[in-house]
């Protein structure tokens, strides 16, 4: 599995409304085959920053996404609402979803 981790820092005037603009792009990368998941989380300590937590079933799916029309739509519109460039961990892993933390059991 290739395993993402974006942070994307907004600039005021675009951090309510960061949601609304990727919504497109979230959609679509969901309905990707290989996309096993695309959330997205809002920093509580920092408003302005968006955390993307991206999962692909493998290096082909990853590719497939970067060469999508999707993708490459939002590598143009994504910029205008940005403080800075995002900061990324990608990282390919021996997994094929989430697990239950072992550390902690909910009955």
């Amino acid at each position: 599995m290739i395993f993402i981790v974006v942070k994307f820092r907004t600039k005021p005037e675009w951090t309510d409304r960061w949601l609304d603009l990727v919504a497109p792009f979230t959609a679509a990368t969901r309905s990707e085959a290989g996309n096993l998941w695309f959330d997205w989380s809002r920093s509580v300590d920092d408003p302005a920053e968006f955390v993307l937590v991206e999962g692909f079933r493998d290096a082909d799916a990853g590719r497939d996404h970067v060469t999508s029309e999707h993708f490459r739509t939002a590598m143009t519109e994504l910029p205008q609402a940005l403080a800075a460039t995002p900061r990324i961990i990608s990282q390919s892993i021996d997994a094929t979803g989430w697990s239950e933390l072992g550390e902690m059991t909910v009955a």
